[in-house]
């Protein structure tokens, strides 16, 4: 891309009222949108019409997204994105776009018709978790918007990789091993890089790429692990991060035993409390220790480079 297509794209995006610009929203802003919405909501209860194909009142715009989850995979991304969206200051897409990686030929236009209405004080959110991993990813959001927020949520890769695999074998059990995949030459010690599952646990090599793009002030990571065990104090930093109040707290999780992983309690307009889907908490394939062992091994010196790129240690080895 020229550096005319690149200004070009960034006006295209002035005009349709895709680029955002001022300060993030303030705690009285906060209160305003709250309020806002409260009456919005009332007036869909009272008028269905009001409401857009996914039960959301027709107010505000859509614009584009002041923040991105962009990784990783089987990290975390959707609890984070469930979590902050309770946020009346958040307004999120359910699904996931694909835009910078799969649908970039669509246009802005498609893009933006994806995106739920939210005022001038609300924060428009999306995640898909293979942006990090695509190369193009940072270059084609940064030529739209350079102020973009980036979020991504990591976990130890021996973990991540073996939840991805888990994962995989649910939809196709017919697939090799996680031994077979893992390595070239097990015996040797080999590990297959090119095996997508392993690839996206050498967050350093990734995170690179990103710089390129975008300062890493402009970037939080949220530790996977510490989201289990304290999600409110991840949210917390989330919420800081995204110059938001902080609303979400200790007081709107709990834990469940069943699946391993913290709820959201119920909303006042809701008998039941909000989990995560059966997916979410699976149990994962038992793999031999020696393997763990051996893929420990094979991430360390990309850990101990990341932690350094990002100066916070997340202990996983």
């Amino acid at each position: 891309m020229t550096r005319g297509d690149q200004k070009g794209l960034r006006d295209a995006a002035s005009n349709v009222g895709l680029t955002h610009k001022g300060p993030s929203p303030s705690q009285n802003q906060s209160k305003h949108s709250a309020a806002f919405l409260n009456t919005a909501r009332s007036t869909a209860a009272r008028d269905p019409k009001a409401n857009n194909n996914n039960g959301t009142p027709k107010f505000g715009n859509k614009k584009l997204p002041n923040a991105i989850i962009v990784g990783v995979k089987k990290g975390g991304t959707r609890a984070v994105l469930e979590f902050i969206r309770v946020h009346p200051d958040v307004r999120a897409m359910g699904t996931e776009p694909h835009f910078f990686d799969r649908n970039f030929d669509k246009g802005l236009d498609w893009y933006r018709s994806l995106m739920p209405r939210t005022l001038d004080t609300q924060i428009t959110m999306e995640k898909t978790p293979s942006y990090f991993v695509t190369k193009e990813a940072p270059k084609r959001i940064s030529n739209l918007s350079r102020d973009t927020k980036l979020i991504v949520v990591v976990r130890n890769p021996v973990t991540r990789a073996i939840s991805d695999y888990t994962q995989t074998l649910s939809k196709k059990p017919d697939i090799p091993s996680f031994e077979d995949l893992a390595f070239k030459n097990r015996s040797l010690g080999l590990v297959d890089t090119s095996w997508n599952a392993i690839r996206i646990g050498m967050y350093v090599l990734h995170l690179e790429n990103w710089l390129q793009y975008f300062p890493l002030s402009q970037i939080h990571f949220v530790s996977g692990e510490r989201l289990i065990t304290d999600p409110a104090g991840e949210l917390g930093r989330i919420q800081d991060f995204l110059g938001l109040k902080r609303i979400v707290t200790d007081k709107h999780f709990y834990f469940n035993k069943t699946k391993g992983f913290p709820c959201l309690k119920k909303p006042e307009s809701s008998s039941l409390p909000r989990c995560l889907g059966k997916s979410k908490g699976r149990t994962h394939v038992q793999i031999d220790q020696e393997v763990i062992e051996q893929l420990r091994d094979f991430y360390r010196p990309y850990n101990f480079r990341f932690y350094e790129m990002v100066g916070h240690n997340f202990r996983w080895d």
